[in-house]
């Protein structure tokens, strides 16, 4: 290649850069605003007695901030509230999902009415659904207790039990949130190739065998991807014990992100809210680490 073509390719090259890093700047210059400088502030303020109120009073105090942590009884109820939702909802709305999608799938008649009312709940505000949720768990007039009372059951507690509010707060989530995966499990069954399903059957394969050995190989792949999405979701549980129970009762229902808001926001303690992020941060990428690699060993 001459002297003159390896400068016209480099020429070009750099154009092409140049071209790229135009259209990247402004999603890269609102990344910087909103994501990587709130991080870099919060890793700072982790160090510092920052109170907000007095914003201009505040000194570094080191790890102090993160040795209160290991100290701190509600950090702990809070976070294991936390694993006790994700170790649930995760299986459960996934079930629930896949079993929709199943449903919906089959060519029968008003399918497509089935499929939006099952997406609906997803495009509503979770706030609303909250609400909404919180009237029909009311002890005394809320809906679900008076179906409870025409098979015979006596009136539940619900968001008012330490027992019961941690698991109405999942029974509602996975009503909120399954008819997103639905969709996306939907769209794997259908990429499922019809030949696997006809020459199952030709083996005499039963319709149980059928769903072990051709539709969850088949959805391997995207079943990983909702796992992963709906553990990261669950991590960052706020709305609904924050409109539902507002962390009660006895601490029953409160989340980690619902801690680290209350003492950001109602406690004012914004240098110990942020260690606490920063200890957040951390878990959830020891978690999503874990689960990357899980994932590419199950693809080798």
């Amino acid at each position: 290649m001459s002297q003159k073509k390896r400068v016209f390719s480099k020429t070009k090259e750099a154009r092409e850069a140049a071209t790229g890093y135009i259209f990247l700047a402004p999603a890269l210059i609102l990344l910087s605003i909103f994501l990587l400088y709130p991080m870099g502030v919060m890793f700072y303020y982790s160090f510092t007695d920052f109170y907000i109120l007095t914003p201009d009073d505040r000194s570094f105090i080191g790890l102090d901030n993160f040795r209160g942590i290991i100290d701190d009884a509600q950090f702990r109820q809070a976070f294991w509230n936390t694993v006790y939702f994700t170790v649930i909802v995760v299986p459960v709305q996934m079930a629930v999902a896949l079993g929709l999608a199943l449903l919906v799938n089959k060519k029968l008649k008003g399918r497509t009415f089935f499929r939006t009312a099952y997406f609906s709940p997803v495009v509503m505000s979770l706030v609303v659904v909250s609400i909404l949720w919180t009237f029909m768990y009311n002890p005394s007039e809320g809906l679900i207790n008076e179906l409870l009372s025409i098979v015979g059951i006596p009136e539940q507690p619900f968001l008012t039990s330490p027992d019961q509010a941690m698991n109405s707060i999942i029974a509602m989530s996975v009503w909120q949130g399954a008819g997103f995966q639905m969709m996306i499990f939907l769209a794997g069954l259908q990429n499922i190739p019809d030949h696997l399903y006809e020459a199952a059957d030709i083996d005499g394969a039963s319709t149980w065998q059928k769903f072990l050995h051709v539709t969850i190989p088949g959805l391997r792949n995207i079943s990983l991807f909702i796992f992963i999405t709906i553990t990261i979701a669950a991590f960052k549980l706020l709305v609904q014990p924050m409109i539902m129970t507002q962390g009660g009762p006895l601490g029953s229902t409160k989340s980690l992100v619902y801690h680290i808001y209350e003492v950001g926001f109602n406690y004012r303690d914004v240098g110990y809210a942020s260690a606490m992020a920063v200890v957040f941060t951390v878990i959830v990428l020891i978690v999503a680490i874990i689960q990357r690699k899980l994932a590419s060993e199950e693809r080798g």
